[in-house]
């Protein structure tokens, strides 16, 4: 099973300007989540971003909260516990209501609704608490997680790698930045390729 980029949503959780220098390895994982979400806007994936408690732990990375499309502030760990299972599925189209002088309803054309994205790519800070958690709530709200593993993080590798270890067994897929990168895009001859390879490079 590979990704697709027209059924993919990228989330990148709380890396935040204050959190960073305590992080493991941060500024490699700081440089692969700003690439994972460069590489998604090319390729017109949604980059939806979070931030844990930011009037103490400040805003994320200027660059990285830039390519978001929306950036949802939270105080909970998880962020589907703070809505953001909404921002992630199509909106529901009304009803078409008739009147008198409207079309019977066996001629109307349905509202189109919103093609779903349901597979989330996600990545973040720190892995064992508000990643782990928010991808695990996304579990269970049905929607198919991928793990970037080299654009997360914790302040331990061992921490780091336990959330690894409990996120493959409740199901979510481990990749890296390069793995999604490559399956999103899945062939050489692809429009965008040369631009998404420049960026990797």
């Amino acid at each position: 099973m590979l990704l697709d980029a027209d059924e993919s949503q990228l989330v990148l959780v709380d890396y935040q300007a204050r959190l960073m220098p305590a992080i493991h390895d941060g500024s490699a994982v700081l440089a692969n989540a700003r690439l994972l979400a460069r590489v998604a806007r090319t390729l017109g994936v949604p980059v939806w971003g979070t931030e844990q408690n930011p009037s103490r732990l400040g805003a994320n990375d200027a660059d990285l909260r830039a390519l978001c499309d929306r950036t949802l502030a939270k105080m909970h760990f998880s962020a589907a516990e703070e809505g953001l299972g909404e921002w992630l599925r199509p909106p529901a189209q009304p009803q078409q209501g008739g009147n008198a002088r409207s079309l019977p309803k066996h001629l109307q054309k349905p509202a189109q609704q919103a093609p779903e994205r349901g597979t989330i790519v996600i990545a973040g800070c720190e892995a064992h608490v508000c990643l782990l958690q928010t991808a695990l709530d996304l579990m269970e709200d049905e929607f198919e997680v991928w793990v970037v593993t080299d654009a997360c993080g914790s302040r331990t590798e061992r921490n780091r790698d336990a959330a690894f270890d409990r996120l493959a067994g409740a199901g979510a897929e481990l990749v890296t930045t390069e793995m999604v990168a490559f399956e999103w895009l899945r062939t050489c001859e692809h429009p965008d390729f040369k631009e998404v390879l420049g960026l990797v490079k």
